[in-house]
């Protein structure tokens, strides 16, 4: 079994719809080898995909790739996944099965509180993001790369709570598919709508901020 390191945090409708996105894209991920296997939902959010088969070795690490895995231990200087459950003037909270606090020391993302470097890169809750265990542990190098280049691009609206094809059909209900680039997948319900060049990011926003029950930041380049 691999535990996946995205979270379901929505309910009714909508969490049936994440959980058969969550299945069909296994299914493209791991669907032509030799394996069987069964997505559900553990208590705490994290789902859980059980893998059976000869080819079940190869199948579990190419969602552990995709996906991260949610691990029962850590080993200092090894690189895991969490979801950003909360936030202070003290660090970042990453929920990667137990709570993991970075601290505002350890995030290498320049000037500012923990909150509000959380608003000028979009890190909506939920967010999937790497670090790296230690005493304490700290943002990973691949992650902090990966923010830095949201801020040097086009400009983004990260959104949670919702499914990448919910995202692109309120994008285009809002009238603006030709103002974004694509929507990328960060998480099971975390999305990066990634702007064309000229199109402002607030301005997007607040376009197809009345279309979603979620959060929705901008980063602005």
């Amino acid at each position: 079994m691999v535990v996946l390191a995205t979270k379901v945090y929505v309910e009714g409708d909508a969490c049936q719809r994440a959980l058969d996105g969550l299945t069909s894209m296994v299914g493209n991920a791991i669907g032509d080898l030799d394996v069987e296997y069964e997505v559900g939902v553990r208590h705490d959010g994290f789902p859980s995909v059980t893998v059976d088969g000869p080819d079940a070795v190869v199948a579990r690490n190419v969602l552990r790739e995709e996906w991260g895995e949610i691990t029962p231990e850590f080993e200092a200087g090894e690189t895991y996944v969490g979801t950003l459950e909360s936030w202070d003037d003290e660090g970042f909270v990453l929920d990667a099965g137990e709570s993991i606090r970075v601290p505002a020391g350890e995030l290498g993302l320049g000037q500012g509180t923990p909150p509000q470097i959380r608003e000028r890169f979009g890190l909506v809750q939920h967010l999937p993001l790497r670090f790296e265990y230690g005493d304490p542990p700290r943002l990973a190098d691949a992650e902090r790369d990966r923010l830095y280049e949201w801020t040097r691009g086009t400009g983004r609206v990260n959104v949670n709570s919702a499914t990448r094809a919910e995202v692109r059909a309120t994008v285009n209900r809002a009238g603006h598919s030709r103002d974004i680039v694509t929507v990328e997948r960060l998480g099971l319900l975390e999305q990066s709508v990634v702007c064309e060049e000229g199109t402002d990011p607030p301005g997007l926003l607040a376009a197809i901020g009345s279309y979603l029950p979620a959060e929705l930041l901008a980063v602005i380049p």
